[in-house]
């Protein structure tokens, strides 16, 4: 069995005749009825019903077309992969990334591996966390930054937590403690953001599980948004240690710690599928993230 055979079987199959097929495949019909009858001797079945006027698969056709069609996608993934690993490809390095990685991390590490590489080109998908995952089963993207991905498809490699901190401006806090009960943090003016994010989500389920209605000020729709709200005293928000990592250094906002909720943790993936080979760009700049990731200091252990 050839890869030509299979691919002149789905041609004939789709178009439903050798002569269309042969247009197709941009090959004379002679060629094609000779793939397909190398095809059928080497499975041992006849894959076509051939009446007079019509030719349909048969019940060995049928059965063998998905698996048809697999094959031929496997064997597109490994041309790719070999064409990719190849030194000196053009292509470029596609990543996709989290809406907030891109902002707030994404930056560093791209100065980091253009100084290192500057001849690699690099192409950036932005998206939620569920878009970048599909972007990367879907090979629109080599290697994926999201939060918390788990797919049994894609390897995932947890770089660091990015914890959700609940974040206030210095003059707005109630009184000089930086720690609060979630009761009491559901009457101050919250801000929430990205409806339906997974932000938005763990934000609104742990005031749900302790059965409260929080006091939402206002609903913005980014994280910068909301935290530019923050630092104006508009009201609080719980939002990305990688976010606001800068601004706590500086003492401009600050965090506060709850004394009977368990802390929003999340974790700041790579991802990249399981059965694909990386190429050396793409474990180049693996190991570019890893080196940010070591020299940040995190947020979330200021308190």
């Amino acid at each position: 069995m050839e890869i030509a055979q299979v691919e002149t079987f789905l041609a004939v199959s789709t178009f439903g005749g050798f002569h269309r097929a042969a247009e197709a495949l941009r090959l004379s019909q002679p060629a094609i009825s000779s793939r397909i009858r190398a095809l059928e001797e080497s499975l041992g079945v006849p894959l076509f019903v051939r009446s007079r006027n019509s030719l349909t698969l048969s019940s060995a056709g049928r059965l063998f077309r998905p698996y048809a069609e697999q094959l031929l996608k496997t064997a597109s993934i490994a041309r790719q992969a070999v064409h990719q690993l190849q030194p000196g490809s053009d292509t470029p390095l596609q990543i996709a990334a989290g809406l907030s990685i891109s902002v707030y991390f994404l930056p560093d590490v791209l100065k980091k591996f253009q100084r290192e590489f500057p001849k690699v080109a690099i192409s950036i998908r932005p998206g939620h966390s569920k878009e970048v995952l599909e972007m990367v089963l879907g090979q629109e993207a080599e290697i994926g930054l999201a939060r918390s991905l788990q797919h049994p498809e894609v390897e995932t490699i947890p770089l660091r937590d990015d914890p959700l901190l609940l974040t206030a401006h210095a003059e707005q806090l109630p009184s000089k403690s930086r720690r609060a009960r979630l009761s009491e943090v559901a009457a101050w003016p919250l801000i929430f953001y990205e409806r339906g994010s997974s932000d938005w989500t763990l934000t609104r389920g742990l005031f749900r599980h302790a059965a409260l209605v929080p006091n939402v000020a206002m609903e913005v729709d980014t994280i910068e948004t909301a935290k530019r709200m923050v630092e104006r005293g508009l009201g609080m928000a719980f939002l990305p240690a990688m976010a606001v990592a800068p601004e706590i250094r500086r003492g401009e906002l600050v965090t506060i710690k709850l004394w009977d909720a368990e802390p929003l943790h999340r974790s700041l993936d790579i991802i990249h599928p399981r059965h694909r080979p990386l190429r050396a760009e793409a474990q180049s700049f693996l190991q570019v993230v890893r080196q940010i990731v070591k020299q940040r200091p995190n947020a979330g252990t200021r308190g």
